[in-house]
């Protein structure tokens, strides 16, 4: 079956209305159009917004893995040896490096970096399709309509990576990569339905991330656009860009929205030709052979090394995205799945993550969050799988600040609900504000309708700090 490219599925997405809007994918819009002057960000939407608040926290950036799909807490983080067969599972729980804390036997190697981790076992909301699921997970709030078949909209609420993104340049941010990056592909349920909110949504196609679109661990891999075209000179190319300057500027009669969009993105692809530091930093060939074995040799594996990488050249945000090719959705042969497909990638590409900041002293200023659009049921069903439930799951917290070797809440005796201490995913989100060094009660960000809205509604879960 031949699906769209991504760019034409996100040109193509609908939007509120019932009409259709040009939504073309960032690494596009940010590399294909030509430049004006090299300005790095947008100073004009910069001064118009509060200047920039204090930091005190202790992460300067985040690494979200998202696996979609929504893995099995009970499989994993979350076991349950004392329930029946029908709920237990094949899985035996196994001890960690903290005592009292126990997961199961498919993570052997997590379960000895526990004092590093903190689960919190009691995350919940209500909505048990997929891409309304990751949604309420990334945005910390409800979409809509419960519904896999949505795409990205104007109107959306920005998810943390866009909202860290957007306070990153609101704060001076002037890096050569973008502030928010998603690797490989973007949030989505397949390639035909994309993830609301990932996106600029409200905030504008500005704040959109750099999608990558590719998988890093393809042979010669490399982000095309990058670089100086053969037989052009980085001076020449300064040249041209002020010439497009001077004609733009006495062409436009008025000022507009679009014209201002399309300025920060020709900006920001100037910026990141000109300065070679985009390019140094997604170059995966200038890492050890040794090193990138270590990840793992697969998607999964060089999109995390391609985090650090990117966390190391200072970027604020940076989502993994472990779906497309291969989802947690294991709606059948459950056990068989995580245990032979699922888990050994991702456990190894995870323990290489957490080893490489650590002995890179970036530990403690990143902040590696793990979770899924939701859990997976307590009964097994007549599939030898497990189906879709938001009302409990797990994920899990390192770096940045937080405190492992600690779990947070406990859920019932089948982990089908939390019995202490339920946490929303408004709650990881404010959690997360804080601890970078923003108030997600007191900072607000503009929605269409002009409305400040708070970073976060949710209650900072103070233990993890």
């Amino acid at each position: 079956m031949n699906l769209p490219s991504l760019d034409t599925r996100l040109r193509n997405a609908p939007f509120g209305g019932g009409g259709t809007r040009q939504f073309t994918s960032s690494r596009r819009l940010f590399l294909t159009a030509a430049g004006t002057a090299l300005g790095a960000y947008s100073a004009g939407f910069a001064r118009a917004q509060a200047g920039p608040a204090k930091r005190e926290g202790k992460a300067k950036s985040v690494i979200l893995i998202f696996n979609c799909g929504g893995p099995s807490h009970i499989d994993l983080w979350d076991p349950k040896p004392r329930a029946t067969d029908s709920v237990r599972g094949e899985f035996r729980t196994i001890d960690t490096a903290v005592p009292g804390m126990q997961v199961t036997e498919l993570i052997p190697e997590l379960a000895r970096r526990a004092d590093k981790l903190a689960i919190v076992r009691t995350v919940h909301h209500s909505q048990s399709s997929h891409n309304s699921g990751m949604y309420w997970s990334i945005v910390g709030q409800p979409y809509k309509r419960d519904d896999t078949l949505i795409n990205p909209g104007p109107t959306d609420y920005p998810s943390l990576g866009t909202l860290v993104g957007w306070l990153a340049q609101r704060d001076g941010y002037s890096g050569s990569v973008p502030p928010y990056v998603i690797t490989p592909y973007p949030h989505g349920d397949s390639t035909v339905y994309i993830t609301p909110g990932q996106f600029g949504g409200c905030l504008g196609v500005r704040y959109d991330p750099f999608v990558l679109d590719a998988d890093p661990n393809t042979a010669n891999f490399k982000v095309r656009d990058l670089g100086i075209e053969e037989g052009m000179s980085a001076d020449r190319l300064r040249e041209r860009l002020g010439l497009h300057e001077q004609f733009a500027g006495s062409s436009r009669p008025v000022a507009s929205t679009l014209a201002g969009d399309l300025d920060v993105f020709r900006n920001r692809a100037a910026s990141m030709v000109l300065s070679g530091g985009a390019a140094r930093a997604f170059d995966l060939s200038q890492e050890p052979d040794a090193v990138r074995d270590r990840y793992g040799r697969h998607q999964w594996g060089q999109s995390h090394l391609l985090a650090r990488r990117l966390v190391e050249a200072g970027v604020p945000f940076v989502s993994t995205v472990n779906g497309r090719s291969i989802i947690w959705d294991t709606h059948k042969d459950n056990f068989g799945y995580l245990k032979n497909t699922l888990v050994p990638p991702m456990e190894r590409a995870y323990v290489a993550l957490l080893d490489d900041l650590a002995e890179r002293g970036l530990l403690d200023s990143t902040l590696v969050i793990w979770m899924g659009d939701f859990g997976r049921t307590p009964a097994i069903n007549k599939d030898a799988g497990r189906d879709h439930w938001p009302q409990c799951y797990s994920m899990v917290l390192a770096g940045g600040g937080i405190r492992g070797g600690q779990l947070i809440g406990e859920s019932d005796s089948t982990g089908a609900y939390p019995r202490l201490r339920p946490i929303r995913p408004a709650d990881v989100h404010a959690t997360v504000f804080t601890a970078l060094g923003y108030d997600p009660h007191t900072i607000t960000y503009p929605t269409v309708d002009g409305r400040p809205t708070f970073l976060s509604d949710g209650n900072v879960i103070r233990e993890l700090l």
